[in-house]
């Protein structure tokens, strides 16, 4: 099924997980993968419409997606959120990113907590720089043979969700063998 949401709207996340349970009636494996950044700005010259932007598409409707899904789940579900190194580590320039994934970082916590006694798996993905179009805004001429591809990255989350149901990976965090850009 292939259905186009806004994360950002909870009318278009209520569609989405209202056709989710019509076609499969549960959710075994949530990933929580949209995600955008700005351009390389100091605070003092970030607008708000990117502040916004980024902290609604990365933050809230991480949230609003979990919240819409969470009653599909069952034991033995996974979550996982896709939150970046920047949810542990800062870079100059890119406040809102910073702030979003630190912020996600703290509701993944949170649910893993909550989720715990139901027997739902939540997982924390940090990976490092990552060879996707999110570097498009922030930095068009990013080094991308020394970043890892968005495989090498999906591959490390499918071995962290295969593992037995007695067990759980909490954070996964991968960075390029090439070390920081």
């Amino acid at each position: 099924m292939a259905k186009v949401c806004d994360v950002r709207s909870p009318e278009s996340v209520q569609d989405l997980a209202a056709a989710v349970k019509k076609q499969f009636g549960r959710v075994d494996i949530l990933v929580n993968n949209a995600g955008i950044a700005h351009p390389d700005r100091p605070v003092e010259k970030l607008s708000f419409e990117d502040w916004k932007d980024v902290i609604e598409t990365n933050l809230t409707g991480m949230f609003l997606v979990t919240r819409a899904v969470l009653p599909l789940m069952r034991r033995g579900g996974t979550l996982v959120n896709n939150l970046s190194v920047a949810a542990k580590h800062v870079f100059p320039g890119w406040a809102a990113y910073n702030a979003s994934k630190h912020g996600a970082l703290g509701l993944t916590g949170t649910l893993r907590e909550e989720l715990r006694p139901r027997g739902i798996r939540v997982i924390a993905l940090l990976p490092g720089a990552t060879s996707t179009d999110i570097w498009e805004s922030p930095w068009p001429d990013a080094p991308r043979k020394k970043m890892m591809s968005a495989e090498t990255v999906a591959r490390a989350v499918v071995d962290a969700v295969l593992l037995p149901a007695d067990s759980t990976v909490e954070e996964v965090t991968i960075r390029p063998t090439a070390g920081s850009l």
